[in-house]
């Protein structure tokens, strides 16, 4: 039985298409999970650790998808909208308690400016090629225990619409997030030969799951929609 969204994604051939874009060249698995691997080791040297809240603002693309699935591997996402202001940013990291957030090299917009309210790290990422690479870039240091996260750990981190009162937090676990997507993949009848194509937000439920993670969990490629 799938626990964690590792057990999912790294059972895969490694040279099957993974994550793609128009006009851009496939990420394969193998790419993937070695991504996976230099952005725990990375996430460990700046002190970030396997529970500790990683607020990911970035537009929707492949670069998006892949940094959910890598950095929900090694501790816990929160996708954030990036058409947030800042005072509604504000809100959201102090409410999650974040550690670091993960924004794209150059951005100098209102979530950096939260960011810089309660003294997040801050992870710049670049996009690099293929689909969904990047390498990224801090000036913070540390050290945290170089463990994975267990089928108890949280994996996702998102909030209630607010229609009826602020906010509230909705802690997915690993194991939450992989049923999830193998309910999802088992109910749209998903093979590693089918190819997928998201259009949805990827700060919302059913674009990270409904679409990345049931996708990946069948060893399928899906195109991610940039913008």
């Amino acid at each position: 039985m799938m626990q964690t969204l590792a057990d999912l994604i790294q059972r895969h051939p490694e040279t099957a298409k993974a994550i793609g874009a128009p006009g851009r060249d496939w990420m394969t698995y193998g790419q993937l999970n070695a991504l996976t691997r230099t952005v725990r080791t990375f996430l460990r040297g700046a002190g970030v650790g396997a529970q500790d809240r990683v607020a990911i603002v970035l537009p929707n693309g492949p670069e998006m998808a892949a940094a959910f699935i890598a950095v929900a591997q090694s501790a816990t996402t929160a996708p954030l909208n990036p058409a947030y202001k800042e005072d509604e940013f504000a809100f959201y990291l102090e409410d999650l308690k974040a550690r670091a957030i993960i924004l794209e090299a150059g951005y100098n917009g209102p979530a950096r400016a939260a960011a810089r309210r309660f003294g997040l790290t801050v992870i710049e990422l670049t996009a690099t090629e293929p689909a969904g690479m990047f390498t990224l870039l801090t000036d913070v240091t540390g050290t945290a225990a170089d463990t994975a996260p267990t089928a108890d750990d949280v994996a996702l981190i998102l909030h209630t619409s607010g229609t009826t009162s602020r906010p509230k937090i909705v802690p997915l676990l690993q194991s939450n997030v992989a049923a999830s997507a193998e309910n999802i993949r088992a109910s749209l009848a998903l093979t590693a030969e089918d190819c997928c194509l998201n259009v949805m937000p990827l700060f919302h439920i059913h674009g990270l799951v409904a679409a990345v993670s049931a996708s990946l969990a069948a060893g399928a490629s899906i195109s991610c929609t940039p913008g």
